[in-house]
């Protein structure tokens, strides 16, 4: 077996066995069920197609801080114990490393993330559902996770431990959700540079309406790719400090 799928299994296993892993899968279910009760369900009567547009759109927000919990003690709990050392002097590569790290957590927030079905299939009993809908939905959701898992992942790299790694993370997150705020005050051709690097405002609304963009798909492959990269580079910086 490769030294990714090596440390791949050994994060996931420890994700399975860590009652953290159950706590964040029990909050995000949780609170995706009330904000789906109260904003989607509730109120005026609605369309379906625009009670699972809402439903995407928080989900969005519940995934996205899921990801930053579950990165931030992929590279930071291993520096706290004092076992990155093993890892690095290990014949394994730094990439191998975050490789294997990122595909466990992206695994974990998948089955997170597809244990929610149930509540979009809910709009079954009064109305329609699209299939071809929730399938570009929740591929959003799994793209827009997998961009802020490696934004995690990124801050877990450069922090001391957890607590440093998650406010790292959420803080690199917060500033590329709000990259569209500033181009509301930008002029143009900033303006339209900074809408075009914003995480959620402008590549996250087509799948939402399920509608499928192959440039928002590239948008967040091109994201998680950067953000691994800058994490593979901060641990070959440690590595030779």
């Amino acid at each position: 077996m490769t030294a990714i799928g090596l440390i791949f299994r050994r994060e996931l296993a420890a994700f399975v066995r860590s009652p953290i892993g159950y706590v964040i899968a029990a909050i995000v279910l949780c609170i995706d069920g009330l904000l789906y009760n109260a904003f989607a369900l509730g109120g005026r009567p609605r369309l379906s197609a625009e009670v699972i547009h809402d439903f995407f759109y928080f989900s969005s927000g519940t995934t996205m801080v899921a990801a930053i919990f579950l990165a931030m003690r992929l590279l930071a709990e291993e520096r706290q114990m004092g076992t990155l050392v093993l890892l690095r002097t290990a014949p394994i590569r730094e990439v191998d490393v975050v490789l294997g790290k990122f595909l466990s957590a992206l695994v974990y927030l998948t089955l997170i993330t597809v244990a929610t079905l149930h509540l979009p299939l809910l709009v079954l009993v009064n109305g329609k559902v699209s299939m071809g809908h929730l399938w570009v939905g929740y591929s959003g959701l799994l793209l827009i996770g997998s961009a802020a898992l490696a934004i995690g992942l990124l801050g877990s790299a450069l922090a001391p431990n957890q607590l440093v790694a998650g406010v790292t993370g959420a803080g690199l997150l917060v500033l590329m959700l709000v990259l569209w705020l500033a181009a509301r005050v930008a002029d143009p051709p900033v303006r339209e540079l900074l809408e075009a690097l914003a995480l959620h405002a402008r590549h996250f609304a087509p799948f939402m309406d399920g509608v499928l963009h192959t440039r928002d798909v590239f948008y967040y492959l091109a994201v998680t790719f950067f953000f691994l990269l800058c994490t593979t580079k901060a641990l070959e910086a440690r590595r030779w400090r």
